[in-house]
């Protein structure tokens, strides 16, 4: 069965390329490795919100929103993206942000350039500071749209059913048999449209998400309800996915947006082995779970992974200091 898409923006550049990577597998000495360049989806930086906001902003168009707001952290990359998304559909854009301002860099600088109305979480918890936001909008006569955090419902997870058919057309043209897909699993949601897109699209490989931050349990459940719904939305086969959810939070202590050996490792190996940057908070904890991972043996020498790379890079330029 087919997925009943709905329309998308034509936010991002795609289909994204697949890489090899030939001297971090030399490193390794197995299994093979391959990248899925995400972080090249464009966007004021790309990443993997873009795919998801090309779907959540034309439902805004829709309903005749005039202004969106999110929740994110100080160096959020999806609230980075999702400002540019709005200054892109010519849309206001509201970000409310966790924790205190810091020093005006990496994503938080590209969040003042795109115009984007940045609102601090300081006494009130985020909802509270949501709610008012909402309110002031509508009593000035906007209609404001609320994107959850990280865009993960079923219209944001609908982007990744599609990039999973993507994915399949990609690696069929080539030739290419992938065996485990890793990505960073931070609100589920890209995750969740996977595991829907695999089903849909006979994905025969394991999808496994590195967890930043939430026990795997927790994000299991969501992904798995998320999926579900997401699978009804797109009038697909509804099917129970929990069995399939596969979540690692072996590396979650040190808590999200730490950046500890693991992830600075995992930065530096990949940018002087193959000219790739990786981000702080997800794709640097992911591939540093992965290359853990590979070192104790969980993966043979004759299997392919593909680490999906999605995004961030725009963040490095807040870890200055830890990372040289």
């Amino acid at each position: 069965m087919t997925p009943n898409y709905p329309h998308a923006l034509p936010l991002a550049h795609l289909p994204t390329p697949i890489e090899r990577l030939p001297r971090l597998t030399e490193l390794m000495k197995g299994p093979d490795l391959y990248v899925k360049r995400d972080d090249l989806t464009g966007l004021a930086g790309g990443g993997n919100k873009t795919r998801k906001l090309a779907y959540l902003l034309a439902e805004a168009q829709a309903q005749g929103c005039d202004h969106v707001i999110t929740i994110g952290g100080p160096q959020s990359n999806h609230c980075r993206q999702t400002a540019a998304a709005a200054a892109r559909c010519g849309l206001g854009c509201s970000l409310i942000l966790k924790s205190h301002e810091k020093e005006i860099n990496g994503n938080l600088l590209l969040n003042h350039l795109l115009g984007a109305h940045l609102y601090w979480v300081a006494d009130e918890t985020p909802a509270a500071v949501t709610e008012r936001v909402t309110k002031q909008l509508l009593s000035m006569g906007h209609k404001p749209y609320l994107i959850p955090v990280g865009g993960s419902n079923v219209v944001g997870a609908t982007a990744y059913v599609e990039a999973m058919e993507e994915l399949m057309a990609q690696i069929e043209a080539q030739h290419l048999n992938i065996d485990v897909i890793v990505h960073a699993s931070g609100s589920g949601g890209t995750q969740a449209g996977m595991l829907v897109g695999a089903h849909a699209f006979n994905f025969r490989g394991e999808i496994l998400g590195i967890s930043v931050s939430r026990p795997a349990e927790d994000l299991r459940t969501q992904i798995a309800a998320l999926a579900t719904a997401t699978a009804t939305h797109l009038g697909l086969e509804t099917v129970a996915l929990h069995d399939q959810v596969r979540v690692n939070d072996d590396y979650i202590e040190p808590g999200y947006g730490v950046l500890t050996d693991l992830e600075k490792e995992a930065i530096q190996l990949v940018a002087q082995k193959e000219g790739l940057l990786l981000d702080p908070v997800y794709t640097g904890r992911a591939m540093g779970g992965l290359i853990d991972l590979i070192r104790w043996g969980a993966f043979t020498r004759a299997q392919r992974i593909l680490f999906w790379h999605t995004g961030g890079t725009p963040a490095l330029h807040a870890y200055t200091q830890q990372l040289i």
